[in-house]
């Protein structure tokens, strides 16, 4: 029997602590590192344990030790970072400061964001010390990302659901991502691609000739990494219609159905209800709005693309199918499954996460 481990100290902030601390994280020129720690106090002041801080600001639990411990032994003092031997440092906490706030709260005159050289001349120090102040803030005003949140009112309910079928599927029951990408180009190069040499790639022409397109229906069975696909040059309920008749005559009789897929208009017309009546066996699962992460054929369509598609070269319609056609085959004959790993629970803890990230940088 293992025996428990050391009891730890609570932790406990006062009145005039926890203003400072949430000054902290409301502050946007607060360093992200500061903020952290300081959310990491005020998680353990409310009573929750370091596992639960771990889980909930997604960080190791050495790292919620550790602040939590500075904190008691400390205070808010010991928040800060430690000294480090060596020369005296030239730049001041206020240049960096300056230099800091400046990036967060300010933008140049003649430009979308800053670069070394325009805060450089904006603040009298040099590129070198603006960038070593950047790195060591995780300060990058030359990139951006973009993000979109699904709007969907049954969010939670269709994350559960789909990603109850991929880690606790049915018995006697086929689990099946099924998805369509459309508008695949069959594009032809201007001259003719140019074979790899020693130090020298494979070359082709930047511009292209386009030979028309086709759509690619596939359902990727989860267990086994198989795929069933079909392709077709429109993409409408017809054409998917046709494509259930096709899951349907290869999916062994006596097994049930669960399709997740998409909220597409094709997989909810009339037709196809009228259709899925007819076929009781077969269970349709919809993700949220805005998420087709969730569905684990995107995952497939993207190995088709970077290994088959990106630098295909075909000039007509016909060959582009009958590149796909082998690739699926090929495909089928070795199959793997891409495992799914998170929970319901661990998505969307991260997704309130990341709301939460948002919601504080938007103040």
């Amino acid at each position: 029997m293992s025996r428990p481990g050391p009891k730890i100290p609570p932790l406990s902030v006062t009145d005039a602590q926890r203003a400072v601390l949430e000054g902290w994280l409301r502050r946007r020129s607060t360093a992200q590192a500061l903020a952290q720690r300081s959310r990491i106090v005020l998680e353990c002041a409310g009573g929750h344990s370091v596992m639960e801080v771990s889980r909930r600001l997604g960080i190791a639990p050495d790292t919620v030790r550790t602040w939590r411990r500075r904190f008691l032994e400390h205070g808010l003092d010991g928040l800060g970072d430690e000294p480090r031997p060596g020369v005296p440092r030239k730049i001041t906490d206020a240049d960096v400061e300056r230099v800091i706030v400046k990036t967060l709260e300010e933008t140049p005159k003649n430009a979308t964001h800053w670069s070394t050289r325009s805060m450089a001349a904006a603040t009298g120090m040099s590129q070198s010390t603006v960038s070593r102040i950047w790195r060591a803030f995780a300060l990058a005003p030359h990139r951006s990302q973009t993000f979109k949140l699904s709007t969907d009112p049954l969010f939670i309910d269709k994350v559960r659901d789909v990603v109850g079928l991929y880690l606790d599927p049915p018995e006697k029951a086929l689990v099946l991502c099924v998805d369509e990408k459309s508008q695949i180009q069959a594009l032809d190069r201007s001259q003719p691609v140019l074979p790899m040499m020693p130090g020298v790639p494979e070359r082709r022409s930047h511009d292209y000739i386009r030979a028309g397109t086709t759509t690619l229906f596939a359902a990727l069975e989860v267990a086994t990494g198989k795929v069933i696909g079909s392709l077709h040059r429109r993409h409408r309920a017809a054409e998917f219609k046709k494509f259930l008749t096709k899951v349907d005559k290869e999916v062994p009789a006596d097994l049930q159905v669960h399709l997740i897929l998409d909220n597409y208009a094709t997989h909810k017309t009339p037709d196809i209800k009228k259709w899925l009546l007819a076929h009781p066996r077969f269970h349709l699962h919809f993700t949220p709005t805005s998420a087709s992460w969730l569905n684990l054929v995107e995952r497939w369509f993207a190995e088709l693309t970077q290994k088959k598609l990106k630098r295909g070269v075909h000039r007509s319609v016909q060959a582009l199918e009958r590149d796909i056609r082998a690739w699926l085959s090929d495909w089928n004959d070795q199959p793997r499954p891409f495992v799914w790993t998170k929970t319901a629970d661990e998505i969307l803890d991260k997704v309130a996460a990341y709301c939460h990230r948002i919601s504080d940088s938007g103040h």
